[in-house]
């Protein structure tokens, strides 16, 4: 695993991500510095528990305590969108008093 895959959120806000943006030819890719526009870019980033499919019926009768089942498994991998599209799998964690994601898995291509 690269550096970059153990970060926490904090640390790329914070821009303490290995990744070049000098625009610096590293022997790799001279587009990497054409990226650098597109780094303030908002997206919509999405971490899908599960789904489930219910009437407007099941729907309307829902209150407080009901419980919805999913069609995922306690300790199942997450599905990690971005702006609609799977880019990751990974684990629920908590963090102090927040839930956030560890990815675990990097979806590559159009899977």
């Amino acid at each position: 695993m690269s550096d970059t895959e153990n970060m926490d959120w904090q640390e790329l806000d914070q821009g303490d991500s290995a990744v070049d943006t000098s625009g610096q030819d590293s022997g790799g890719d001279e587009a990497g510095g054409d990226l650098e526009a597109v780094f303030d870019v908002p997206v919509k980033v999405s971490a899908v528990l599960g789904i489930t499919s219910l009437s407007v019926n099941q729907l309307l009768k829902l209150g407080p305590g009901s419980v919805v089942e999913l069609d995922r498994k306690v300790g199942e991998a997450i599905d990690i969108y971005v702006n609609n599209r799977l880019v990751a799998r990974g684990e629920v964690v908590l963090l102090e008093e927040k839930l956030g994601i560890t990815m675990t898995e990097i979806i590559k291509g159009s899977e």
